[in-house]
């Protein structure tokens, strides 16, 4: 018997799901999540062994449910429940990710699901990143970040965020006196801001241009920069081009 978490935010849509699963066997369903929030916080404390996963959902779409997820997805078979277009689609076939497309009878169901249950317990079965990239079409610059917690989400708008710094394998969210760490590259944090606002002024530092009070030398060809708050950052040589052009 597999377990299993049916996360979509429509209830007719769940009830469909876990009748059709009870009318198949052979899976139970340990809890259903009408939010990405709950879907975190049920996924993290108790793995299943499927995850029937909706995108399109307020808060928290689906691709952003695997993001704070991070590697307890990539243990999960997840089958995606969506109403996308043909190139998502294509996109998940791509990536190998099984996926429904709504709606559907109860034999496409079992053949997600005969397919999900013969990769249960491979590693990596999931990467988020990957297939986000790949099936949804990017809209602009990143709007919001979302950083996991434990069981807690916290999301932050960008126009909130003072400057990242890179610490190991984790970026360092400054933000209203606080301080977030999340598993991301700045390279990868870069490419998604607007570079209208942020900007790489050090290979350790991004900033919200909005915070920068002045730019001061601090060396021959080495400079820094003060913000509104009194912080100093260091900028490189690369970095204060970058910002001439936007202050």
């Amino acid at each position: 018997m597999l377990t299993a978490i049916i996360v979509d935010d429509e209830a007719l849509a769940r009830q469909v799901l876990r009748e059709y699963l009870g009318a198949l066997g052979g899976v139970e369903v340990i809890a259903e999540c009408a939010n990405g929030f709950d879907a975190v916080k049920a996924i993290t404390e108790r793995p299943p062994d499927l995850l029937f996963l909706d995108i399109q959902m307020p808060k928290l779409d689906g691709f952003e449910v695997l993001e704070l997820l991070g590697d307890t997805a990539r243990g999960l078979a997840v089958i995606f429940v969506t109403a996308y277009d043909e190139h998502a689609l294509r996109a998940f076939d791509v990536h190998a990710v099984d996926y429904l497309l709504k709606p559907f009878a109860v034999e496409r169901l079992g053949e997600a699901v005969a397919r999900a249950t013969a990769r249960v317990g491979q590693a990596a079965q999931t990467h988020a990143a990957a297939v986000a990239a790949a099936a949804r079409r990017r809209e602009g610059p990143l709007e919001r970040v979302l950083i996991r917690d434990g069981v807690q989400v916290h999301v932050l708008p960008v126009e909130t965020i003072d400057f990242v710094e890179a610490q190991d394998d984790y970026a360092a969210f400054h933000a209203a006196g606080k301080s977030y760490l999340k598993e991301q590259t700045l390279a990868e944090l870069e490419s998604r801001l607007d570079p209208a606002r942020f900007v790489r002024v050090h290979r350790s530092f991004i900033v919200n241009v909005e915070r920068i009070a002045r730019v001061e030398l601090y060396a021959k060809d080495s400079r820094i920069a003060i913000l509104r708050d009194g912080r100093k950052l260091p900028v490189s040589r690369a970095g204060y081009s970058r910002l001439q052009s936007l202050l």
